[in-house]
This record gives C-alpha cells, structure tokens and sequence, in this order.
C-alpha cells in the first residue's frame, strides 16, 4: 500500500511538471508569436485608421498610432520612447510635411534596413498643393510688423517658402491612393496573408469611391465661409466647393482682426449664408463675432472635422476615417 502511494504521488509530481512545462512552453510560444507581429505605426489618425482597415482579418499586424493623445500635427515633438516606437517599426506611415522635418533624423538613427518607410506627401507626389491664400485671409502675427499682409504678398510670402497644405488626406482620391501604397507594403512584409490585404484594399477602395460619389453628386459651385484656419483646401478642391476663411490651414491664429471679421461679415451677408463653419478644436469666439457683426443672429456654427486631433482612445471606441468624412458630408449640406 505504501508502495502504491508513493508511486501515486511521484506520478502527480510528473503530471505537474508536464503541466507546468507545457504552460511555460505555451506562454513563451504565444510571447514569440507576439513579437512576431509585423508592426505597422501612423503618425496621423487617417493612416492609423487605413492600415487598420487594411489589415483586418489577419493576425500577422499590428497597427498603432503615434499622435495618439490628440495633439496637433503642426506643435507635436518626439519623445525618446516615441523616437525607439519609430525605429523598431516594420512600417511607418508619415505626412511628410514641414511639421515631419524631426522625422529625417529619427529615421537615419534607426538603424532598420528591413524598415517599409511610406512619406505621404510623396507617394501622392503632384497631388499635394501649396498652401493657398484667398480673399480676406489673414497672415500670421509674427510674418509682418503689423500682424498683416495684403492677400498678394501673404500669397507671394507663402510661394517663396513653399509652405505645402499638408492635410492630404482630406482627398478622397489622396485616401485611395494612399491605401494602395499600405497595401502594398503590407503584402510586400506578409506574403502569407497577401489575399487578405488584397480582399481589405478592393472592399475599402469601393467604400472610399461610394463616398466619394455621394459628394459629387452634392457639390458643385457652392461657397462656404470658416472661421477659423482651413485645412480642407483637399477636400475643397476634390468637389468645387468655393471658401472663405481667416486662416490658412497650417496657422497657429486663435485671434482675428477687425478687418478679418469685418470681411467675412460681409461676406456672410453678400451670400445670405445659411451657416458658418469651424474645425474641430475651435472656441467658436470668431465665429459668435462674425455673426453678431453681420446681424445674423441665431445662424447655425457647423464643426467640420479636419482629424488632427483624434485620439487612439477614440478610434478603438468606433471613431473611424469613412465615418468622419461621412459627417463632414452632412454637415456641408
């Protein structure tokens, strides 16, 4: 009888064991499986929200977004764990503006020769526009003496720094032509899973193109007045929709001045405008001034949402680029 114990506990002592070995061997396979994962990060929300869409179905991607706290494309700096993020990517996604001018050097240190490297502003090379400057646009404080430019020499200032408008993915057309490029890359990186990315890029082009429909069918020689700094030059441009604003789309401009208000007042009243318009992160104060100025009371303030300031926060509880644009679509009517 003792024998038999005995011979019982050394067999439970073995099936712990086995237990235990087979779940650190479990663990440690599923660690590796992780580590594995070929890594995809953004730098801007669209992209993030593209290679997801792309990448969906495979288990192979992992996809993250760098400005994920909502901060602006144009004051976002680097941190070192950010920096370490971009270097050990298998894929980077980047606008490629004058607000990416840190990513140069953050690239070159990285040491990644494996690295897939997607610049935005150059895949979509001869779609990408320099910023414009229409009437009634004010400059920024610190580019003349007096906080203001004439249109002709803000426009002559901007062409001589060619400062390029770098919300490119305001374009649906630039949408589609960036989500091949992700496309690409992804399949380059995974091979075993090309058909999935392929099936992902054919059905989110044919989401991109209905949209892109919906709003042509909509637009066309109509006219809307911001106020507040214009990012949507690109979306603008893709529909003939003419626009006033205060500020170009990259400026840093909170405060308008008396002739800005006064002009988009005007404005308001000449066009019998049925609302004014504003970005995501504005206060509205200009706009409430513009109104009052032009004695239109009560005249709706309609946010358009230029997706500078999406959170990852956000996004993983539904917020989404079709989405977005689809509101965008909405709000313009």
């Amino acid at each position: 009888m003792r024998k038999l114990f005995l011979f019982l506990i050394n067999l439970c002592s073995l099936s712990l064991i086995f237990t235990f070995t087979s779940c650190r061997e479990k663990s440690a396979s599923a660690q590796a499986s992780k580590a594995e994962k070929i890594t995809v990060l953004a730098s801007v929300f669209p992209a993030y929200d593209w290679a997801r869409n792309l990448a969906a179905g495979s288990d192979n991607v992992s996809v993250d977004l760098l400005l994920k706290d909502g901060v602006d494309l144009h004051s976002y700096q680097p941190s070192a764990k950010d920096i370490v993020k971009i270097s050990t990517a298998d894929i980077f996604i980047y606008v490629g503006g004058e607000s990416d001018q840190w990513v140069g050097d953050a690239l070159k240190n990285a040491g990644n020769e494996n690295q897939i490297v997607i610049n935005l502003m150059e895949v979509l090379k001869g779609f990408v526009k320099e910023e414009e400057v229409v009437e009634g646009m004010q400059a920024e404080d610190n580019e003349h003496e007096e906080g203001e430019l004439h249109m002709s020499e803000l426009a002559d200032h901007l062409h001589d720094k060619s400062e390029f408008d770098e919300h490119v993915w305001l374009s649906l057309n630039n949408a589609i032509a960036s989500s091949n490029e992700i496309a690409r890359a992804l399949m380059e990186k995974d091979e075993s899973n090309a058909q999935i990315y392929m099936a992902n890029l054919v059905s989110y082009v044919q989401a991109l193109s209905s949209l892109k429909e919906a709003y042509a069918n909509e637009f066309g020689g109509k006219t809307i007045i911001v106020c507040d700094r214009f990012p949507f030059r690109y979306l603008t441009d893709e529909f003939g929709i003419k626009y006033y604003a205060a500020f170009v789309g990259c400026s840093a401009e909170t405060e308008a001045s008396f002739e800005t208000i006064a002009f988009l007042s005007k404005k308001c009243q000449e066009l019998d405008a049925k609302a004014v318009f504003v970005t995501e992160s504005a206060d509205k104060k200009i706009a409430r001034t513009v109104i009052s100025s032009a004695n239109r009371e009560g005249l709706p303030v309609i946010t358009l949402d230029s997706m500078q300031s999406v959170t990852l926060k956000q996004a993983k509880k539904g917020a989404d680029y079709l989405n977005i644009m689809r509101s965008n679509l909405e709000a313009l009517k």
